[in-house]
């Protein structure tokens, strides 16, 4: 049985020819860097299919290449039910499923593009792994005897970079499920296409996406290198190239340079397993590799609220407790981050039981930012294990739809200047995925401790190329933690600002959905009871405040329900909004009648990430339910 062999790419005529259309509505330069880009990926998926070719190939197999090393560990979660889905027929990946009809799941069209990733990345042999029973060993064995036939014919899925390092990082992990006592000549297939997968994989590294992609890629053959035998040589190549790698993505203080919190729990889970194999051969783990591990957890802790999950900042959705807790056990204890981090741009704000995390960044580099959030200055609070104030969070991937509201700046716990986002969208950047973001492009914070507490103060520029105005925004944690006080201005960027008509502005606080939300006693105030009977009251002075629809993505359940207390006011050139939030003896809830009616928010909840203009017309403030 052997593998087929990648058909060559096409040439960059061909590609060139595929953005015919697109052509026409782009500028010179990014004609030229889309031109240069075209011929770059040709030519390194050229140099990778001649390297994956029988003739550069058969040289290795008089080395000792019919055995492995080691197996490294899979530190993911399997998920028990996935077995069970799969002896009814439905093979269900990133969200979605697909129901097989007998058939093998390489040999049915796809369902979506994340799907016939996860498929050919072989992510789900944990599951079967799990399992051990078998009719277990048997499937998984049937159906990688399946890829190995059909489904290594895919060229868009199968060998894009990204997914053949986990793949290789998959049949490793799992080879005792795949190989013990199996037969030679399945044996023998599996080793073979291993050892060709890791030399395309060397060459066409390059072209995985940017970011995430690329460590994927170079782990999984950094992994392959060290595992299977007769590889020594490679290995020394692939740890230099994972090697700056990581120097290159991973801050000085443990952040991604994507400003994707979820991205080190990833990276963690990939790189311990790497970092333990190379242990047990007796090999010294690079320096940048060791480094990077003792950064990235400390910066994990850093990021999360008191209930244990991530902030919902830059693509964080549903915060996976189990894999989270894996790479926090590897955490030494070494010092914790300064309250303000000052590579990955985040803030913590700790006193008593209050946790604040504030993002105080701007946007990724461009090539970055696909998963980016116009979230500046924006916040979330928790009180002791409960949440209180959350972003919205990226949804899953069966509800990929919700991802562009998710990323808008309405989505989020801050100001939003006429219902547009602070940052913009862009038609740069990467060609594949979501649209990146860029601006703001200035961001300035600073944290100072006090007797009183710890106040942060930043500002950014979002909004000064539409409308002329810096958002500057203060918070205050007093040091018993029972109150957080803020404000939110709107200050004009050089001289004095006029506009001819008031332009509306909100500052939003999108609720937990656990948490109840009551009108206030006093005027333009609300009360908030949590779960545990704890008493918060949020008021405001220079806005008026209303209850109004949200949507909570970043839940393991899902998109659920939620609601938001809404500041909103007008300026017609600089403006502030003062706000506090104080916790109150226990709540009485029999002062309380039925919880008020949820108002409409006025136009969508999130808005587009869209460049805007001046209106033609004085705009005009959209309905809101003032609590009196």
């Amino acid at each position: 049985m052997q593998t087929p062999t990648p058909e060559p790419p096409a040439l960059p005529s061909a590609l060139l020819a595929r953005w015919s259309r697109l052509g026409a509505s782009l500028g010179a330069r990014e004609k030229v860097e889309r031109t240069m880009l075209a011929v770059d990926r040709a030519r390194s998926q050229m140099l990778a299919y001649v390297r994956g070719t029988e003739l550069l190939c058969w040289p290795s197999r008089r080395s000792s290449t019919d055995e492995l090393v080691m197996a490294p560990p899979d530190l993911r979660v399997p998920d028990p039910s996935f077995v069970d889905e799969l002896r009814f027929g439905n093979f269900g990946l990133a969200g979605e499923i697909a129901d097989l009809r007998g058939q093998s799941p390489f040999a049915r069209l796809a369902v979506s593009e994340d799907w016939a990733r996860e498929l050919h990345g072989f992510g789900w042999l944990r599951h079967l792994d799990a399992d051990r029973s078998e009719g277990s060993e048997l499937l998984a064995r049937r159906l990688v005897h399946d890829w190995l036939q059909e489904g290594c014919r895919d060229k868009d899925h199968a060998w894009a970079p990204e997914v053949i390092g986990r793949r290789l990082m998959a049949w490793l992990s799992h080879s005792a499920l795949l190989l013990d006592g199996a037969e030679p000549r399945f044996y023998a297939a599996v080793l073979r296409s291993l050892q060709r997968q890791a030399s395309y994989l060397s060459a066409a590294w390059q072209q995985a996406p940017e970011g995430y992609g690329k460590l994927v890629a170079l782990t999984g053959l950094a992994l392959a290198d060290v595992c299977i035998a007769g590889r020594d040589r490679r290995r020394h190549r692939s740890e230099k190239l994972l090697a700056a790698e990581i120097e290159r993505q991973i801050l000085a203080d443990g952040g991604h340079i994507g400003r994707n919190p979820q991205t080190l729990v990833e990276l963690l889970l990939d790189l311990l397993p790497l970092r333990q194999c190379l242990q047990v051969r007796g090999l010294m783990p690079c320096p940048a590799l060791l480094r990077a591990l003792g950064r990235m957890v400390p910066m994990l802790r850093h990021l999360r609220l008191g209930d244990g999950s991530l902030a919902r900042f830059n693509g964080v959705g549903a915060t996976d407790r189990d894999a989270l807790a894996t790479v926090l056990a590897y955490d030494k204890g070494e010092a914790p981050l300064p309250v303000l981090a000052p590579e990955s741009r985040y803030a913590r704000l700790v006193r008593g039981p209050c946790i604040a995390v504030v993002d105080v960044g701007a946007p990724p580099p461009l090539r970055l930012a696909q998963s980016a959030h116009a979230g500046c200055l924006s916040l979330e609070f928790s009180v002791g294990e409960e949440p209180l104030f959350v972003n919205n969070g990226l949804p899953g991937l069966a509800e990929s739809g919700l991802s562009a509201q998710a990323r808008a700046t309405a989505s989020h716990n801050t100001l939003c200047l006429k219902e547009q986002s602070s940052s913009k969208l862009s038609r740069r950047g990467q060609l594949r995925g979501a649209m990146p973001i860029e601006h703001p492009d200035r961001v300035t914070a600073s944290v100072a401790e006090t007797e009183a507490g710890l106040l942060l103060e930043a500002t950014h520029d979002g909004y000064v190329g539409r409308w002329g105005l810096l958002h500057a925004r203060s918070l205050m944690l007093n040091a018993a933690g029972d109150k957080l006080a803020g404000s939110d201005g709107l200050i004009p960027a050089k001289g004095v600002l006029r506009f001819a008509w008031d332009v509306p502005f909100a500052v939003h606080f999108h609720v937990h959905p656990d948490v109840e939300v009551w009108p206030g006693r006093e005027p333009d105030s609300a009360d908030l009871i949590l779960r545990s009977g704890q008493h918060w009251r949020l008021c405001t002075r220079g806005a008026a405040l209303s209850i109004e629809a949200s949507s909570h993505s970043g839940g393991a359940l899902g998109p659920r329900p939620a609601q938001q207390l809404v500041l909103r006011a007008a300026c017609h050139g600089e403006a502030r909004v003062a706000w506090e939030i104080f916790r109150l003896p226990f709540a009485d809830r029999a002062e309380h009648a039925t919880p008020l009616a949820t108002a409409p928010a006025p136009g969508r909840l999130g808005e587009r990430l869209a460049d805007a203009g001046r209106p033609d017309e004085p705009p005009s403030l959209g309905p809101g339910r003032r609590l009196k």
